[in-house]
């Protein structure tokens, strides 16, 4: 018996290397390529910051006023990293869970240059004023059939995968991947169409742009981070998730509250409305999926808080959960109807929708590079401190973000209602808070410096050869990644 198991054991060390040997090249170019359009990004939205309380910073350069550089920020953020972590994320669990090599890592490789190339000639085009002036779409329309055809390219081999894999469990984190690699092409299609094909209202237009800005985020990216926790936390831990019916229940609720999201954005405007309230009430029982999988990973890694604290990649994927829980929350306060009457119009809508961008799906994606890339490399990461830096500096940079961009928005929005008092003061008085936002944009370039040097490093081979992990504290009896056997993700009473 213990020589089947010992043959079992090293067949399953093969083929987990096999998997990693089969993705090194397309998943390292997804996760550095997106690491550098983060540093970018971050760069473009600390000068958006900085123009929202002087318009006079760097006026010299006609091709950086505010509204370029702002879309050109948030484009870079979502297209240029967010995507790209995805991806990255993505064709790599999939196989891993799937059990199957990737027998097309050309074509992904093929596919993500040309992903890269699109988007770096939408980012010019908005630079140069040439942009779509939509929402979250601000690439001109020549661009999305490219990204469209790259994703297909990108994407259809982890489904392959999925579906030629043996018989057997399908894991937690397959339902999310599964889930967000079929509803992207909706959203993104369907935008598309409405705001780039068909001859329609502009009021139209904005609505749709509504709709694909709130489901990108929950029924893509919101997703891949919930898969990536998913995985992470019962295989660092080396516990099965707390519980099934739980894990259940928040992926369906996510399923059914997801896409109505996005047209709270048009409150007041001339159009149904049960339009922008249904919207209004998704983002409100977002808090639902947001509790449900919050206390689920939190309950898997509860008792290991050793292994939280020694853990880079457990502690961003902990981090993140958290910052889901605060991301319903907060959802609720400000999708009340008086809340949405002051915050309409103002900052707070750009710290929620950081809060979702960076607090919730990018420390998940960075937790998941952590502990992804040491394994496709066989090199370990080279310095616990840059890890440490990273975290701390994130961590404190988009709560800063979050609370400077939500309060001073609010104190924008009551001014704005309060007819008895000057708009010039209170506009003055809220734009003392786009100071913060702009010092804690700071932090995260810091933060992001120091993430693209160790990526680079460990993409050009240069990380320790070592069997010990990179961990939080120098001394460690034990590996706290896990075993590298699969854990059963089902649950505890079906193990």
């Amino acid at each position: 018996m213990s020589e089947t198991n010992s043959t079992a054991d090293s067949r399953d060390v093969v083929l987990r290397s096999s998997i990693d040997r089969s993705l090194r090249h397309p998943v390292m170019f997804f996760f550095t390529s997106g690491g550098v359009w983060l540093a970018l990004a971050i760069v473009l939205g600390l000068v958006a910051s900085a123009k929202k309380h002087s318009p006079e910073f760097l006026t010299c350069f006609s091709w950086l006023d505010a509204g370029k550089v702002d879309a050109a920020h948030m484009s870079a953020m979502i297209y240029g990293w967010g995507l790209q972590a995805a991806f990255g994320i993505i064709i790599w669990l999939m196989a891993r869970l799937s059990r199957k090599e990737c027998t097309a890592a050309g074509v992904i490789l093929w596919a993500g240059h040309t992903w890269n190339a699109a988007v770096f000639y939408g980012v010019v085009r908005i630079m140069m004023g040439e942009g779509s002036g939509v929402t979250y779409m601000e690439f001109p329309s020549e661009v999305w059939p490219v990204l469209m055809l790259c994703y297909s390219a990108i994407t259809i081999w982890s489904l392959i995968q999925f579906q030629v894999r043996d018989a057997g469990h399908v894991y937690v984190s397959q339902w999310y991947l599964l889930a967000g690699l079929l509803w992207f092409p909706w959203i993104a299609v369907t935008a598309w169409v409405f705001v780039f094909l068909m001859d329609g209202h502009p009021l139209m237009v904005t609505g749709v742009a509504a709709w694909f800005k709130g489901t990108l985020f929950s029924l893509f990216l919101l997703p891949v981070a919930l898969a990536s926790s998913y995985y992470l936390a019962p295989k660092v831990t080396g516990r099965p998730v707390y519980s099934y019916n739980i894990a259940l229940f928040g992926f369906w609720s996510l399923a059914v509250f997801g896409p109505w999201a996005g047209m709270q954005k048009l409150v007041g405007a001339p159009v149904p409305q049960f339009l922008p309230y249904a919207g209004a009430a998704s983002m409100i029982l977002i808090l639902i999926p947001a509790i449900a999988v919050g206390y689920n990973i939190i309950r898997t890694v509860i008792g290991n808080s050793e292994v939280v604290a020694e853990s880079p990649s457990l502690r961003f994927t902990a981090a993140g959960m958290v910052l889901f829980i605060v991301f319903g929350v907060l959802s609720v306060l400000l999708h009340t109807v008086p809340a949405m009457k002051l915050t309409q119009f103002s900052y707070t809508g750009y710290g929620f929708d950081i809060l979702g961008l960076y607090g919730v799906f990018s420390l998940c994606a960075f937790g998941a590079v952590y502990f992804i890339v040491p394994r496709i490399t066989r090199r370990e990461w080279l310095s616990r401190r840059f890890i440490k830096w990273h975290f701390n500096c994130s961590l404190y940079g988009v709560s800063s973000i979050v609370l400077c961009a939500v309060i001073g928005g609010v104190t924008h929005g009551q001014g704005i209602e309060d007819l008895s008092q000057p708009f010039g003061t209170m506009a003055e008085r809220a734009s003392q808070f786009g100071w913060g936002v702009t010092l804690a944009w700071t932090f995260l370039l810091i933060a992001n410096l120091f993430f693209c040097l160790h990526l680079l490093l460990m993409w050009a081979r240069l990380g320790r050869r070592s069997s010990h992990p990179t961990l939080l504290k120098a001394n460690h009896p034990e590996n706290p990644h896990g075993p590298e056997g699969e854990v059963d993700t089902y649950s505890s009473a079906s193990a």
